[in-house]
């Protein structure tokens, strides 16, 4: 048995579900958070909202095909578009390395704004702390979205509604953006021209919804892939 924490730990696989199970859910158990959906979904007065957070620890930070603030805006509105909800609001904090280069973060920020404005969300606030060299990788960032969310799509991210002989629908091929992670680092053998194919998802969600009332689940498979997303 594991007596510290590993880097298996934050897979998005088997050692991360059970240090949820058993460390995490152990604690912080109620109803809202046992459902373990991509958002929380809150009940507000009459409005239904859903409610998302992520941090994102890249290496690099910079990737074929974008950079970690690229994947932090994707990965929160898409976290709020597959629960079912339409992304609103976004909040981003900063933990950066003493001696990164403002340049590079500026290049990271005007990624944030320019796919922030693709998936039509605002950030409405924020946090920066600056640590010193070496207590941290270069910079990580936590994100936390807010969507709004209709009754008739709230039991889509739950998998409540699956049923038998339901086909599964992948919007693009599979592991893009972890082969572009990885061929980017230096101290791996190989390269690859794959780049990453992170992307707010929000419209083409909204859009399949408003055609059909026939998607019983969805889920972001990014963190542990198609195999690991069971529960």
């Amino acid at each position: 048995m594991n007596t510290k924490i590993l880097l298996g730990h934050g897979s998005g696989g088997r050692m991360s579900h059970d240090l949820i199970q058993n460390m995490f859910m152990k604690y912080f158990d109620n109803p809202i958070l046992k459902t373990q959906t991509d958002s929380a979904l809150l009940h507000l007065d009459n409005n239904t909202i859903a409610f998302t957070t992520d941090s994102y620890v890249v290496d690099p930070v910079f990737f074929p095909g974008g950079n970690i603030g690229d994947l932090a805006i994707c990965g929160t509105v898409n976290d709020l578009a597959v629960s079912g909800a339409k992304p609103l609001y976004i909040s981003i904090s900063f933990i950066i390395e003493e001696g990164f280069e403002l340049s590079q973060l500026e290049t990271i920020v005007k990624s944030i704004a320019n796919r922030a404005k693709e998936a039509n969300v605002l950030i409405v606030t924020g946090d920066t702390k600056v640590v010193n060299r070496g207590k941290c990788d270069k910079l990580f960032i936590n994100t936390s979205g807010v969507g709004q969310i209709d009754s008739k799509h709230f039991l889509i991210s739950s998998g409540k509604n699956i049923q038998p002989n339901d086909m599964i629908i992948i919007n693009g091929t599979i592991a893009d953006h972890g082969m572009a992670i990885i061929g980017a680092r230096e101290n791996m053998s190989f390269s690859t021209s794959i780049q990453s194919d992170s992307a707010p998802l929000n419209h083409l969600i909204r859009q399949v919804l408003s055609e059909t009332d026939h998607v019983h689940f969805m889920r972001d498979i990014t963190r542990g892939g198609l195999s690991n997303r069971s529960n």
